[in-house]
């Protein structure tokens, strides 16, 4: 019992640690507002979950998310880190438990399918009732609405942002995330067991 948690502490570590690195590597996507940007960093969380365990996978972003506000804290801590943290454990929660219960080819690409909707469903619904009106104390809610209309004229509302915006970027990460971990996944696993 003792060797296994040692073990799970261990692997969990040092998945949050490549998790943690992957998150100062970020780019912004031009089809979305600059302030949404494209990281790698739920790939070791998404491995581990399905190598682990969901709860690995969330333990991951956790620790992930909490490292990050720590050393690289700005203007938009901690909704930033919270926000990753709601769409990181939508995605990796998800996909990490539907795979658990039949570890098949076809049902890790059911369980990340459904892993991204999650993700897409939950960040659109904390975007708009809680992280961007949370956000809105350190910038003006016009001033993130009008980061929005930049790259898309639909963009009007707060509304228009988590549809046009906030959803069809985490659908778009989910899916690279998910393709990325698709394709590393089975390189990874037997040195993840080992």
């Amino acid at each position: 019992m003792e060797k296994s948690k040692t073990v799970f502490i261990t692997r969990v570590a040092i998945l949050s640690a490549a998790a943690f690195a992957l998150n100062y590597i970020e780019f912004p996507v031009p089809l979305f507002p600059a302030f949404l940007q494209l990281d790698f960093s739920d790939i070791p969380a998404l491995v581990g979950a399905f190598a682990i365990g969901p709860l690995a996978g969330v333990v991951i972003e956790f620790i992930k998310n909490i490292l990050h506000l720590i050393f690289k804290w700005n203007i938009g801590s901690p909704v930033g880190e919270l926000a990753n943290f709601i769409v990181g454990i939508a995605l990796v929660g998800t996909a990490g438990y539907i795979y658990k219960k039949k570890k098949t080819k076809q049902n890790a690409i059911k369980a990340m399918t459904i892993g991204i909707l999650v993700m897409a469903a939950a960040g659109g619904i904390m975007n708009y009732f809680l992280l961007l009106p949370f956000y809105s104390r350190f910038m003006p809610i016009e001033s993130i609405i009008q980061m929005g209309a930049v790259v898309n004229e639909r963009i009007t509302s707060l509304k228009d942002l988590v549809i046009y915006a906030i959803i069809p970027f985490n659908i778009f990460k989910g899916l690279i995330i998910s393709v990325v971990t698709a394709l590393l996944y089975k390189k990874l696993s037997p040195i993840i067991h080992k």
